[in-house]
């Protein structure tokens, strides 16, 4: 049996603003950073890419600027998630459209269906569309959770090739690897966690931190897929303060602030997000100073 399509590190993009409108010029110099770093693959348009705020001409323009700029070099999942089954499908649809490769598509939020709800939306869209597609279970987002049992009825599907998962749940890992009988990329979903999951089988990390730091989480990465704990603890031990801080107050908002304090974009974000107070960024800049980035 073959690996899983999607693997290693795979940061989350945040989509840089200036001035209410996308800063390309940034988001193409933040792209290339991921990529020299040494990146598996990246998410644009994703819950760390405000996703959910852009229009969809700039959730189009972010998804072919994104594969564009990548050029096969690195893996494009663009962020298709909607709790509309209708509108998730033409956002997988465009996907596919303008040559991604694959498609992370959240639970419906706000509609919270159960899980057979949950079923049919998703098996809706791998019919409809011919893109390989990542689940996605983020309960502390959309209140609602994807069961194991869930995952793996859904897995058999041919077109549904993976998971993002962002609930924290260690033991998931193992139940889902041990009953999934094909080649299924089980993707941690929370930085903190991620080489606790790693260790349990999971292949890789759908990260907010990367966008900060993807030369460390590449490095946590080689390490851990040499078997070096003690290298892969070192670096975590380098990262777990930013870990934490990426989510001290809403993100991506400290994610931004980061990167502006870097001077890699503009610490501005589409409305109702804003940026992060003054506390929140003192625990940004300790965790900066902490991961040797300042």
């Amino acid at each position: 049996m073959t690996g899983p399509l999607f693997k290693g590190v795979i940061p989350a993009l945040i989509t840089p603003l200036r001035d209410g409108t996308l800063d390309e010029e940034a988001f193409t110099r933040l792209l290339e950073r991921q990529i020299a770093a040494g990146v598996d693959a990246v998410v644009p348009v994703g819950t760390t890419g405000e996703g959910a705020t852009l229009t969809d001409a700039e959730a189009d323009r972010v998804v072919e600027r994104t594969i564009q700029i990548a050029a096969g070099r690195v893996r494009v999942i663009a962020g298709c998630g909607s709790p509309s089954t209708a509108k998730a499908i033409e956002r997988v649809r465009h996907a596919k459209t303008v040559g991604a490769d694959g498609a992370l598509v959240v639970t419906p939020y706000y509609n919270r269906p159960g899980q057979p709800g949950l079923i049919a939306h998703f098996e809706a869209i791998a019919e409809a569309v011919q893109l390989p597609l990542v689940l996605y279970n983020v309960p502390g987002r959309t209140g609602i959770d994807m069961t194991d049992d869930t995952v793996i009825h859904l897995a058999k599907h041919p077109n549904i090739v993976g998971i993002k998962d962002a609930t924290g749940d260690l033991g998931r890992v193992s139940n889902q690897r041990a009953r999934i009988d094909k080649p299924f990329a089980l993707i941690s979903g929370d930085d903190p966690s991620w080489p606790g999951y790693q260790a349990q089988g999971g292949h890789g990390v759908i990260s907010v931190t990367a966008n900060v730091a993807p030369e460390a989480m590449v490095a946590l990465r080689d390490a851990m897929n040499a078997g070096d704990w003690t290298t892969a603890r070192h670096w975590q031990d380098r990262l777990i303060a930013l870990h934490k801080a990426m989510f001290v107050e809403a993100s991506p908002g400290p994610a931004k602030y980061a990167l502006s304090k870097l001077g890699l974009c503009a610490d501005e974000l589409r409305l109702p997000m804003v940026s992060i107070s003054d506390g929140g960024r003192g625990a940004v800049d300790a965790a900066l100073r902490d991961a040797g980035l300042i």
